[in-house]
């Protein structure tokens, strides 16, 4: 696979170089191919590809997948990738994904500020910015049809057992940082959480044959 990272922002493709995919298991893997045989066979089909990450509250998981997912995308040079992310309910983007993510080199900028925050989340200079806010996974943000379901929390997961016009559901399911909330090692938890999807989600996009 041919990765372009010219317009990847240098910070961002220096973490994704450290990334280390042999660190997968073999199960993990197993878990993990059918997104990788969703994204390869709309790749054949030179269909527009659309991800939507699932979780309970849209407000950690779902966010760094989506996040992740759509870096990946450009850092592999796979074209016609689109990537949501969705709650069962709406909440807020938790203040600490937001910081890990810069931390990891992106820029982000509040668009709002209220209850439930917007933010611009840019990963490259002439890229759209990620949008990114707490939504239900229905929300009108988020496409209605040929998109594939990424369940990103056990409870989305088990409470969600039809999602409305996914033409795939795949249960992904990652351990939510939010157990470190307020202890010591929150930031540290947080950002061991987000390079887990990166590296999941760069084994995936490494995959493709495009």
């Amino acid at each position: 696979m041919t990765t372009t990272q010219s317009t990847l922002f240098p910070q961002i493709v220096n973490i994704i170089k450290e990334l280390n995919p042999q660190t997968i298991t073999e199960e993990r893997k197993t878990v993990l191919q059918p997104l990788t045989d969703y994204i390869q066979f709309k790749v054949s089909e030179n269909k527009e590809i659309r991800i939507n990450f699932i979780c309970t509250h849209n407000s950690r998981r779902s966010h760094l997948s989506q996040v992740w997912a759509q870096t990946m995308a450009n850092y592999f040079n796979i074209k016609n990738v689109f990537c949501y992310s969705g709650g069962t309910e709406a909440t807020a983007l938790f203040p600490m994904v937001v910081e890990t993510l810069q931390s990891s080199g992106f820029q982000i900028k509040t668009i709002s500020k209220n209850e439930n925050p917007i933010y611009s989340i840019k990963y490259a200079d002439n890229e759209h910015p990620i949008i990114g806010f707490s939504k239900k996974l229905d929300d009108d943000f988020n496409p209605k049809s040929e998109f594939v379901a990424i369940m990103t929390c056990s409870q989305a997961d088990g409470g969600c057992p039809f999602i409305a016009g996914a033409e795939k559901r795949i249960p992904l399911t990652f351990e939510d940082p939010k157990a470190f909330d307020n202890t010591p090692q929150q930031a540290e938890k947080y950002k061991e959480r987000s390079l887990q999807i990166a590296t999941e989600l760069f084994y995936v996009f490494s995959q493709i044959n495009s």
